[in-house]
């Protein structure tokens, strides 16, 4: 598929009624079962991904090409458009940046997130003029072959504040960003306010993990355009392993052993060794 068709695909699905929910995979197999779920496109999680490979998420915890690897995996296995979770764009300057987009475009990627985090625990947030410069050479690199996500993580940084939020999304969307997002916001309101700064630019959500009664439709209604999880789904794989390894230690065996069965799992690797 060319980089110009993956890219109209993937951004169709934001513009459409009711936008998408884009779960984010970990492995060849969680993509598939997603894929088989009926989703029309995934994310990669780069604490998900580090956490499989026995590392604790942070910074460049994995590299820019193991990173790139896992998103290419993903996207062939299933066919299916695949959004980067790239972290800072895996690069000091802008032109790292714009050189991280231009790889992601050579390996079939249809979508990057650029954060405007910086790694540095006294000031984990860029300035405003770098984040902003940032993300504009990621959309010059773009070139309308790859979905750039402008995101701001004052949010996961303990900077709750949505006045500065809404000035870096808006000034991303300026840039040329086709998605605004900023993980957790605290709320509903703060969601609305944030949908209605960038319109009609679409929004990405992670809600808060301390607020779990949002409901799809409900982020929908007030106009948000792709629903992400974060590290939320492999979470919640691990729980699952994790309750029948108890069970397991306690002698149970059944309780160990109940889930997918092997044939299933056949039948989904199957046609990706194809």
């Amino acid at each position: 598929m060319a980089d110009s068709e993956i890219y109209e695909r993937f951004l169709a699905l934001h513009t459409r009624a009711g936008g998408l929910v884009m779960p984010n995979a970990w492995d060849g197999l969680s993509a598939l079962l997603l894929a088989d779920a009926g989703f029309e496109a995934i994310g990669t999680s780069s604490a998900a991904l580090a956490a499989a490979l026995g590392r604790l998420d942070g910074r460049h915890a994995v590299s820019r090409q193991e990173h790139l690897d896992h998103a290419a995996l993903l996207a062939r296995l299933t066919g299916l458009p695949v959004n980067g979770d790239f972290e800072d764009g895996y690069g000091q300057t802008p032109r790292d940046v714009a050189a991280t987009v231009e790889a992601s475009i050579d390996a079939g990627i249809a979508g990057i997130g650029i954060e405007d985090t910086s790694g540095d625990p006294e000031q984990p947030i860029r300035p405003f003029d770098e984040a902003v410069d940032r993300v504009r050479h990621a959309v010059a690199a773009s070139k309308g072959r790859i979905v750039v996500t402008g995101r701001t993580d004052n949010y996961l940084q303990g900077r709750p504040d949505l006045d500065d939020t809404i000035r870096r999304l808006t000034a991303f969307a300026e840039a040329g960003a086709d998605v605004l997002y900023a993980p957790f916001p605290p709320d509903l309101a703060a969601v609305t306010a944030i949908v209605r700064a960038v319109a009609p630019k679409p929004v990405n959500v992670v809600v808060s993990p301390t607020d779990k009664t949002l409901t799809v439709a409900e982020l929908q209604q007030a106009g948000v355009r792709r629903i992400s999880l974060g590290v939320a789904l492999y979470a919640h794989a691990m729980t699952a392993l994790q309750q029948a390894a108890t069970a397991l230690a306690a002698g149970d065996l059944a309780t160990a052993t109940t889930g997918i069965s092997f044939g299933q799992l056949k039948r989904l690797l199957s046609p990706a060794e194809s």
